[in-house]
């Protein structure tokens, strides 16, 4: 049986089937309350409440919502493995990660040294097993999980010299997703719904130039080569410096918004001029947007650059151009777009309409009925 904890204004939302068991434990903790209807628990979020309720639960598996491990972390330290998790992130700055990657990886470590209550040094493999499991049940992607793999083996071999248990560990088949796509008339119903320049300008760049949302979002000033069309990517995703074509329909908006905005360094900064525009607030834009165009389908930034891509595609351009500009190490990352264009696939004819067009006299199927 496990228990699902979550945040919410200021409370710890505990959620577990009924056990008079867990009822009488959980009516330990300091500001316990229940809701009949919701049929949910509830703590302060005070450190007395928070320590008290991890200590009468520490036997109990944990479902902890993202929402609650920053004030988890805050009140509930991972007294033995804080060391070597401090270890673990200075070895992965020193071998060049990326801050996102970084922060991801010590996140999956986490979030298992949580799950499984034992110091690091009596760790097992069966105990990484059960841990992957928990994740498969709880219906995470299976990326996710390759990733939680990839941190725990550097993890335990470069960290704890344990390079036994981790050694076999399984990987869930990769999933084989076609990206999401939006078409033209789309892709203009969300850029009328936005009004806000920067924001029109940023959504723009982004799919033009088929931009990650950590490229668009790090963009210089210094990046964008008008008399070239090009625009600088610089250490994106795998260190890599790469080129990108510069749409001139775009530069004419990127240029009304740089001499209304008068942008000094980064092309879009944030609140505080000395750092560039958060992802979320990006991610948020396009959101709002999608919702006053009245899509129906998910879009985000990452749509985008698939948009870019499979437009591209469609149009004729080689794919190993378009590998090129969207900074792919390989063609086959690049191929999935072969799966969504739709540019061979118009030429196709069901067999269908072949033998409805060969009936004479017949215009449409609705004769034959």
């Amino acid at each position: 049986m496990s228990i699902k904890v979550k945040f919410s204004e200021n409370r710890l939302i505990i959620m577990f089937p009924y056990s008079p068991e867990l009822v009488e434990k959980i009516k330990t903790v300091p500001g316990h309350r229940w809701y009949p209807q919701e049929k949910v628990w509830s703590i302060y979020s005070t450190r007395e409440a928070v320590i008290k309720f991890f200590s009468v639960f520490s036997k109990t598996e944990l479902e902890i919502d993202d929402s609650a491990i920053p004030l988890v972390s805050k009140y509930i330290p991972l007294s033995s493995w804080e060391n070597t998790i401090r270890m673990f992130e200075e070895d992965l700055k020193l071998r060049g990660y990326s801050p996102e990657t970084r922060k991801a990886y010590v996140g999956h470590v986490k979030r298992f040294a949580r799950f499984i209550g034992v110091p690091p040094n009596r760790t097992e493999e069966k105990h990484i097993k059960e841990y992957l499991l928990f994740l498969l049940n709880k219906k995470c992607s299976h990326s996710f999980i390759n990733q939680t793999v990839s941190a725990l083996k550097l993890f335990f071999s470069r960290i704890l010299g344990k390079s036994e248990i981790v050694f076999n560990l399984p990987r869930p088949k990769r999933e084989k997703k076609l990206p999401n796509v939006i078409n033209m008339e789309e892709f203009w119903a969300i850029l009328k719904a936005v009004k806000n320049l920067k924001h029109r300008a940023i959504i723009l760049l982004t799919y033009s130039s088929g931009l990650r949302l950590s490229e668009v979002v790090n963009l210089k000033i210094k990046d964008i080569d008008v008399e070239r069309g090009l625009i600088h990517i610089r250490q994106a995703k795998g260190r890599k410096d790469r080129y990108t074509v510069l749409s001139q329909a775009a530069w004419q908006i990127i240029n009304v918004y740089i001499n209304n905005f008068a942008p000094r360094d980064w092309l879009f900064p944030g609140a505080n001029p000395e750092q560039h525009l958060s992802k979320r607030s990006v991610q948020k834009v396009l959101e709002q947007a999608c919702l006053k165009a009245g899509l129906q389908k998910a879009v985000s930034p990452h749509t985008l650059r698939h948009s870019f891509a499979t437009h591209l595609l469609e149009s004729g351009t080689d794919l190993r151009y378009i590998q090129e500009l969207l900074g792919h190490a390989s063609t086959k990352t690049t191929e999935i777009y072969t799966h969504v264009s739709k540019h061979n696939i118009e030429k196709i004819e069901s067999p269908l309409d072949k033998i409805v067009k060969e009936q004479k006299g017949t215009k449409d199927i609705l004769d034959f009925l």
